[in-house]
């Protein structure tokens, strides 16, 4: 009994003191981590919508149909149209993208900012590569009736190109519907 009793107490030991190294080194790296994420999310709001200089949060009510796509459209202060983010399902997991939506209702570019697909096929769609580049430039100019025949397509990751393209779709119907 005393022998399971001090192994217990070890043990209640050790996990206390991981969990203090845990949070402490939580505490130290959430700053950057929150940082770099923003600064990511900003440079993707820049690709997509080049002409916009500052956005602003839509409230969220103005697209309720559309919140289990749709994580959040901003505005670009200037008019040059709206940024919609999303997360939606890839071939490996969820895809967080940024869509820019102009004037017209037309996308104006896409930027995928997080992933989890099979390298070497869907993360190409992320890639910095001609190929990755050629597939997110084959959506500048299309409207909501977008369709996996009028993009370059990646050759082996059908499901992430057919993902991206009815977030694109549903993206700018969410725009569309704020009027």
């Amino acid at each position: 009994m005393k022998k399971i009793l001090k192994l217990t107490v070890v043990l209640f030991l050790i996990c206390a003191v991981v969990a203090a190294v845990l949070g402490e080194v939580n505490a130290v790296t959430i700053g950057p981590i929150t940082a770099r994420e923003r600064e990511k999310t900003e440079k993707a709001y820049k690709a997509v919508l080049p002409e916009g200089e500052s956005f602003t949060e839509v409230d969220p009510s103005a697209y309720a149909a559309f919140r289990s796509t749709i994580d959040k459209i901003s505005a670009a202060d200037n008019g040059a149209g709206h940024v919609v983010e999303t997360t939606f399902s890839g071939a490996q997991g969820s895809i967080t993208m940024a869509v820019g939506v102009d004037g017209d209702g037309r996308c104006a570019g896409i930027s995928i900012i997080k992933h989890s697909e099979t390298s070497g096929l869907g993360e190409v769609a992320a890639s910095a590569s001609s190929r990755g580049v050629s597939f997110r430039e084959s959506f500048v100019g299309k409207d909501e009736s977008i369709s996996i025949q009028d993009i370059d397509a990646i050759t082996g990751a059908t499901i992430t190109s057919s993902a991206v393209v009815g977030a694109v779709a549903t993206a700018i119907e969410a725009v569309k519907a704020l009027g």
